[in-house]
């Protein structure tokens, strides 16, 4: 799929194994999902438009490249979304941040929004939606329709691990959001969890399992 990428870098590797390892503390989880994040912002960054300006070094006038003035707002899905975003801002400092809220109904498994607040200017910004399990692909269809409702027309999104399932439902609907992982597992389950996965990440995040 054209606007699926899979960011198989060695060190994002390395950190998601340590992620998926059930003995991994709640501290430890937070820094390795925060770098993950650091480190795939690199990928979803990639394609930014440059433009350029003329310096001056110590030894020359020279010209060099600068971003074109493309903003970005970094969107996460509430809660266990924010644990990406400080990884994202070591990179993007001036991103503007949204947040979106959504629970999954346990027993349709459709999300329902509670809470939505985006930067006002969200429609001239490169939307980075970040979620760290892309599973059934129900949170990422509201999050993406709610962003499209607010006047967002360039959206990525960007995950930790995806079931082939949630790529096919999000990519079927949305066509045209960039999709970012470090790993597309075997399948979800019975219950929405993604399999070999990681559990869930909220609870690992912030230690309330």
């Amino acid at each position: 799929m054209n606007n699926v990428t899979v960011v198989s870098h060695p060190l994002i590797q390395h950190k998601l194994t340590m992620l998926r390892d059930k003995n991994t503390s709640s501290k430890d989880f937070r820094e390795l999902v925060k770098e993950i994040a650091m480190l795939m912002a690199y990928e979803v960054t990639r394609n930014l438009p440059l433009e350029d300006i003329d310096i001056e070094t110590p030894i020359c006038k020279t010209t060099g490249k600068v971003l074109s003035g493309q903003d970005i707002a970094i969107v996460p899905i509430l809660r266990a979304g924010l644990g990406m975003v400080d990884g994202m801002l070591d990179l993007i400092p001036n991103a503007k941040i949204g947040h979106i809220g959504l629970y999954r109904n346990e027993e349709t498994l459709q999300p329902v929004e509670y809470y939505c607040k985006l930067p006002k200017d969200i429609e001239n910004r490169i939307v980075i939606i970040t979620e760290p399990m892309l599973s059934t692909g129900g949170s990422m269809l509201g999050a993406i329709e709610i962003l499209k409702r607010h006047g967002a027309k360039k959206i990525k999104s960007i995950h930790l691990v995806c079931a082939p399932e949630g790529i096919e439902v999000v990519t079927k609907a949305h066509p045209d959001v960039e999709i970012y992982t470090a790993s597309i597992d075997e399948k979800f389950n019975d219950i929405g969890y993604i399999v070999p996965g990681l559990g869930d990440a909220g609870d690992r995040l912030f230690g309330t399992k």
